[in-house]
């Protein structure tokens, strides 16, 4: 598994991993402005390379493509088939009513911007949580947080409107009301077949419920992604813990692009962009500040693992049949 960690002004810091029960190999190496070759095998290289972008987001979305676009011409420039944006990507507002006026339908300026960015580099695109006015904008006057996948050509291949709300009071960390805003989706979203291979949707507050990222596998998925704005009180408890429990139960790689540093006076997220192997190795990762990580998906040490550890086989669901039920 090959992983890297990308910092302006294109600064590389490359980390060479094994996957899952082999020993790691640490190999670190410096690039001004191109990536050196590296002791690898020619197999590790042909597996397919994902790009995750770290972004701070602010109240200014055109700033905000600026920055997305530079990372994403970055991932192209250094081979990667898929980049993931964090949620919110677009834009993080001040206050519900910022959010939903800065808010735009899916065909929109914005989105068309991605569009052209995604044929302009030849790259699948994970927009990991547009601020969506939906067809119902009219009478609701609210928005979908809605997680979208364009292919290489710039098409709208895949759409999920997130299905967990966050509306959560925690100490020290403020609280969250997504639902004054926001609209839960009706529905998961089938896999989606990509070049990386095929991707489960879902967005940030989803990772605390495995019921779906089961569903996500029982339905195809190979990779889960979870783009995300986690705070700073919940984000170093909880964080990575619950993405390698993902990958674990699921045996699935686990891609997290997320939102770090001080969006505005009111907001901090807490960072820490992440892919997770189907072993729970965390095998790329960002470290602080806006930029980006690769690493590489190996799905036949995935479907090998699955072989060797047949969890799916032993599953008992006529045991199971009340989980997801509020607590009595």
């Amino acid at each position: 598994m090959l992983g890297f960690i990308i910092r302006p002004p294109h600064q590389l810091l490359s980390l060479l991993l094994c996957p899952g029960l082999r020993i790691p190999r640490l190999s670190v190496l410096c690039a001004q402005p191109r990536l050196r070759a590296m002791a690898v095998s020619s197999s590790s290289w042909e597996l397919p390379l994902v790009a995750v972008c770290q972004v701070t987001s602010t109240p200014d979305k055109e700033q905000n493509f600026i920055t997305c676009a530079e990372l994403i011409r970055e991932a192209a420039r250094l081979g990667a088939c898929l980049a993931f944006l964090p949620e919110a990507f677009d834009f993080i507002a001040r206050n519900p009513e910022e959010t939903l006026h800065l808010s735009e339908p899916l065909g929109g300026n914005l989105l068309g911007e991605y569009t052209q960015l995604a044929r302009e580099c030849g790259l699948w695109l994970s927009l990991g949580g547009f601020h969506e006015r939906g067809q119902d904008w009219e009478q609701t006057q609210k928005i979908y947080n809605c997680h979208v996948i364009l292919n290489n050509k710039g098409s709208v291949v895949a759409t999920y409107r997130k299905t967990h709300l966050c509306d959560v009071e925690i100490p020290g960390q403020g609280p969250m009301h997504e639902s004054n805003s926001t609209i839960p989706g009706p529905s998961l979203e089938s896999p989606i077949s990509t070049p990386a291979g095929k991707i489960g949707l879902a967005i940030c507050y989803d990772m605390r419920f495995p019921e779906l990222s089961l569903a996500l596998v029982q339905a195809g998925a190979e990779i889960l992604t979870y783009p995300s704005a986690f705070g700073s009180v919940t984000g170093p408890a909880h964080w990575e813990v619950l993405l390698r429990a993902r990958a674990i139960e699921s045996q699935c790689y686990v891609v997290a692009a997320a939102q770090c540093g001080r969006h505005h006076e009111k907001r901090a997220s807490y960072g820490h962009s992440m892919v997770v192997d189907p072993w729970g190795t965390v095998v790329a990762r960002c470290s602080e500040g806006p930029g980006l990580c690769l690493a590489r998906i190996d799905l036949n040490y995935l479907r090998r693992l699955r072989q060797h550890l047949p969890v799916f086989q032993h599953r008992r669901p006529e045991l199971y049949g009340h989980l997801g039920h509020p607590l009595s």
